[in-house]
């Protein structure tokens, strides 16, 4: 198996006839998906996701891949596919369609249509649209597409089978093999056989739950849980949940009526995706079941179909813990149901948002406690399954996090696969004559997303608020007279998110006068230079004394 090369060069010229496969995103994480696809002197984009900043991001909305390995051959796109609807695979398409307005995308019917909106909210035109569906084909450039249905948490999910006269690429994206869908709609394992007695050259599957035995129990074994909830609550009831599950959402569309409840949705983009599912005929409303305005319900009578359940802060589930909420307040005999996983980097947050609705009464249902929430991934069980069936020549697993890329490699190896990669973003895997091998990688970061900024906001700069808010900082102000370099005033010294009061700078104040004209002597008189020396000086002391490495601000004024 070819673990992840730290030493890498930059890649070398494609060679003709070979395929080139980099990952801008979704290697060693769970979020940001996108992979290019090189042929011929023209890409293919595969998903353009994000990813949900955790506690080490103070200040940012969300994280983009890096376009910037590609932003030179743009005019060289024909086109972005998109696996399915969830954010980490759609909420980028409208930054890159920024940089190129004119790209065409293809997908499946709900994935397009939750597309749309985003481009709107960035008053962007609509593209070229390709709208496929399962056992449909489409040429886009040199690359022959294939769309095969999958099951996931989302509807309308395909696998695309990428042909060039390099051979064969089969990208799963997200994917589960549940055999009672609630909509019917199974993972096409006959189009995967189909493929793979053909000839896969490149097998990219999603290995989110590699590491987790057997299979992912059926979405239909939930219910009897989320009746059991509705059952046994006296109060009103908040299920929480991805703004995308519609899945989800139909079973607690179904317990309300089931119960004779309303729902009330809570969230924009939880009462946006519910319209379109609706319009689209993905979400089946029970008649009178919903609801427009929470005080129009009677407590023991409502349900709120809210989003938050990863924790989000401004998301409606955070404000209610908090007490925030303009219209929703927990009373005891209330129940709250997450009804989703936790991702990698939320526990944090999602627990304490459990713990502040249980505080203000709440009974809290989540998947630790019940069978609330069933994954959307395939386990280990179904991607061996996979492997057996498929039989490809290359595998490189993709989505997933480093332990779940190593865990799907092992089992891709142990069904007798005959080369496993390990790749991380930016790497590049080079298809030829059959066998595939990474040959290089690209310099590729994270792009954050600060309010309207895009991209500006760098590593330092992230640092920097990390120290801000764990650290607090200090300011120190030195005036010298610029005709005879003296010290006139200070330094004066306050600090801000620190315990101690400021008089506790007494001590090192005369150290900092005593250092600042031992270089105002040596003809030093460089604002900057001063400023280091005062720097040094303080942020000795306060690492000493404190304990603490706040942000030091100096400033030296000539008077």
């Amino acid at each position: 198996m070819s673990h992840i090369h730290p030493d890498l060069s930059a890649p070398p010229p494609l060679p003709a006839g070979a395929l080139r496969v980099m990952a801008l995103g979704g290697l060693g994480e769970v979020g940001r998906n996108m992979t290019v696809f090189e042929f011929d002197g023209k890409l293919l984009v595969v998903d353009c996701g994000v990813l949900f900043p955790e506690e080490h991001h103070p200040g940012v909305d969300l994280i983009l891949p890096d376009f910037s390995p590609i932003r030179d051959r743009l005019d060289d796109v024909v086109g972005i596919v998109l696996t399915h609807g969830h954010e980490d695979h759609i909420g980028g398409v409208p930054y890159l369609l920024r940089e190129r307005d004119d790209i065409p995308l293809a997908g499946s019917r709900l994935t397009l249509a939750l597309v749309e909106p985003k481009l709107k909210e960035h008053r962007l035109k609509s593209p070229v649209v390709h709208t496929v569906a399962e056992g449909e084909r489409l040429t886009l450039g040199p690359f022959d597409l294939e769309f095969v249905a999958v099951n996931h948490s989302i509807p309308d999910a395909l696998a695309v089978a990428i042909t060039t006269p390099a051979g064969v690429v089969l990208h799963t994206g997200d994917f589960k093999m549940d055999q009672l869908p609630l909509d019917g709609r199974i993972t096409d394992l006959r189009a995967f056989a189909r493929l793979g007695e053909a000839g896969v050259d490149l097998f990219l599957t999603d290995s989110t739950n590699a590491d987790v035995p057997g299979f992912t129990v059926a979405e239909r074994n939930i219910t009897p849980a989320i009746d059991a909830v509705f059952s046994s609550s006296s109060g009103k009831i908040i299920v929480a949940s991805f703004a995308s599950h519609i899945h989800r959402v139909q079973q607690v569309l179904d317990a309300a009526a089931k119960h004779g409840r309303k729902v009330v949705y809570v969230g924009r983009s939880m009462v946006r995706n519910m319209q379109i599912a609706r319009e689209l005929g993905y979400l089946n409303v029970p008649d009178g079941v919903i609801a427009d305005k929470v005080g129009n319900v009677p407590p023991n009578k409502l349900v709120l179909m809210s989003t938050g359940s990863q924790g989000e802060p401004m998301a409606a589930l955070s404000r209610i813990a908090n007490n925030s909420h303009p219209e929703v307040r927990i009373e005891s005999g209330d129940t709250v149901l997450l009804a989703s996983s936790l991702i990698p980097g939320n526990e944090n947050a999602i627990y304490r948002v459990i713990d502040g609705l249980t505080a203000l009464g709440a009974r809290v249902v989540h998947k630790g406690n019940a069978l609330v929430h069933v994954s959307g991934h395939a386990s280990a069980g179904e991607l061996l399954y996979c492997y057996n069936v498929v039989r490809p020549t290359n595998v490189m697993p993709v989505h997933g996090e480093v332990r779940h890329l190593v865990a799907n490699g092992e089992l891709a190896k142990a069904t007798g696969v005959p080369n496993v990669i390990l790749a991380d973003v930016g790497f590049t895997v080079d298809l030829i004559d059959g066998h595939a091998e990474v040959t290089g990688t690209v310099e590729c970061g994270y792009v954050y997303v600060d309010g309207s900024t895009v991209g500006d906001i760098s590593d330092s700069l992230i640092k920097d608020r990390r120290i801000l808010r764990d650290e607090g900082f200090i300011t120190i102000v030195t005036v010298i007279d610029a005709s005879t370099g003296k010290i006139i005033s200070g330094p004066e010294i306050h600090a801000r998110g620190i315990a101690e009061d400021d008089s506790v700078f007494d001590e090192v104040r005369p150290r900092i006068i005593e250092a600042l004209e031992d270089a105002l002597a040596e003809g030093v008189h460089d604002a900057v230079q001063l400023q280091q020396v005062t720097r040094r000086v303080l942020g000795s002391f306060v690492g000493r004394k404190l304990r603490r490495r706040p942000m030091i601000i100096p400033l030296i004024l000539e008077a």
